[in-house]
């Protein structure tokens, strides 16, 4: 949708300087603006680039080029802004109500005011979904499922029984959520293995997002949980009984084993392998490709834990600058 530069700056609660009358259609990068576009920068070196570039406006860090021709949005987070503007300018279309007749939805479902069910989904018995809720071609919905409201699942998302989902989720297609964790216990004298139970919970809290392929599960004997507002990437797998606590963030590839646990805003990047039982405590950063054995500990704040075994960067960077001279003297 168009917005004027007066209403985007309402919008994200900026300080507008120039003409708020400007007519802005999209966001674009610096390099690919085009004329209509809003583009954003975070360092005062970049503003007078972003002056020269075709978009019609800038949201800025609190700096201004005098007598920019352009309009200016300053504030204290562009990024920040600059998302919150995309998400007024590409406002997702509304979704009419429906249940398509080729999905299969049991009769004893409840279903919320708004609720909209694609091409040939399937939701078995005992399924609550909230208001609003919109459930994407192909999905399968297990029994008893709990889904809040305003959740959006995308064309094929296989639910397993008893999951439950917060108000506002998002679950990219082909994601799997509430299937058995990897346990078995081996028969010593016959050296083979047996399933161990799966008969927990998975529990999703509110403005979760999980990516596309990702894979969570259930808990063994007791409940796997994700915390209220956390991203998950694409390709990322969550073991039985994790704990995962509010505004963490996980990149793709990423696994993490059974029974660990992570704390309230930690940052994990790509392909980051986390053993069983680890406990990576609130605020920490595991840098991608980073390897935590089983039962480690990870402790601090804004500090970054890189290399396998993981440990502060600090301490990396210097194994590194020792080998490297002690390959020199070789």
């Amino acid at each position: 949708m168009a917005c004027s530069v007066r209403q985007i700056a309402d919008w994200i609660g900026a300080r507008l300087l120039g003409d708020g009358s400007v007519e802005l259609r999209g966001i674009s990068s610096i390099q690919q603006a085009l004329p209509g576009d809003l583009v954003f920068v975070e360092e005062e070196k970049h503003l007078e680039k972003a002056i020269r570039s075709r978009a019609a406006a800038v949201i800025a860090g609190g700096f201004a080029l005098p007598g920019s021709l352009k309009p200016m949005l300053l504030c204290d987070q562009p990024r920040l802004a600059f998302a919150r503007a995309a998400a007024l300018l590409y406002a997702k279309p509304e979704r009419k109500p429906a249940i398509h007749p080729s999905a299969l939805v049991d009769s004893s479902v409840e279903c919320g005011a708004g609720v909209t069910i694609e091409e040939r989904v399937v939701i078995r018995e005992g399924v609550k979904i909230g208001e609003r809720t919109w459930i994407g071609a192909g999905s399968v919905i297990g029994a008893e499922v709990m889904l809040g409201q305003g959740c959006e699942l995308y064309p094929q998302v296989t639910v397993y029984p008893g999951v439950r989902l917060g108000d506002r989720v998002i679950v990219h297609s082909g994601t799997v959520l509430g299937s058995d964790g990897f346990g078995y216990v081996r028969d010593k004298a016959s050296g083979r293995y047996e399933k161990f139970p799966q008969v927990g919970r998975l529990e999703i809290g509110d403005d979760v997002e999980i990516g596309a392929n990702s894979t969570i599960d259930r808990g063994a004997l007791e409940v796997t949980r994700i915390g209220r507002g956390t991203k998950i990437d694409n390709l990322v797998h969550v073991g039985h009984n994790v704990q995962i606590g509010e505004d963490v963030v996980i990149a793709a590839q990423t696994g993490v084993s059974g029974s660990a646990v992570i704390e309230d805003q930690v940052l994990v990047g790509g392909q980051v392998g986390i053993a069983d039982h680890v406990h990576i405590e609130a605020g920490a950063i595991v840098g991608a490709q980073s390897g935590i054995p089983s039962k480690k500990v990870i402790r601090g704040r804004g500090v970054t834990f890189w290399g396998t075994p993981a440990r502060p960067i600090r301490e990396y960077l210097k194994e590194l600058a020792v080998l490297a001279r002690l390959a020199k003297k070789g």
